[in-house]
């Protein structure tokens, strides 16, 4: 007979909200990515380049659709708690940073 919290039975909070529903396995991050890759990209483009006219304009619509894109998905289908909490965090700074200051500087 093992004593609680030896191994063998999964409990606590970090293990409910890190464990994936799906595998069983602690799961922050997954591969492929492509929606957070393509805003990445489109945010390091603006931040260092510094562009302006349609270029910009281009950039804040591709890198706002990729991040709306993978927070919607996270909220939806995300594999545990943290994962779905992630989504809906970034889906609210999206909305918040578009709406509040007239849209992503």
């Amino acid at each position: 007979m093992k004593a609680p919290g030896a191994g063998g039975v999964r409990t606590g909070f970090v293990d409910w909200m890190f464990r994936s529903r799906k595998t069983g396995r602690i799961t922050v991050a997954q591969v492929p990515n492509w929606p957070l890759a393509v805003w990445f990209l489109a945010s390091v483009v603006r931040w260092l380049a510094h562009p302006q006219g349609w270029v910009h304009a281009v950039l804040v619509v591709v890198a706002s659709a990729a991040l709306a894109l993978w927070a919607v998905d996270e909220a939806w289908r995300g594999v545990n708690p943290f994962r779905r909490l992630l989504g809906f965090a970034a889906l609210a700074w999206l909305v918040f940073s578009l709406v509040g200051a007239g849209g992503p500087s």
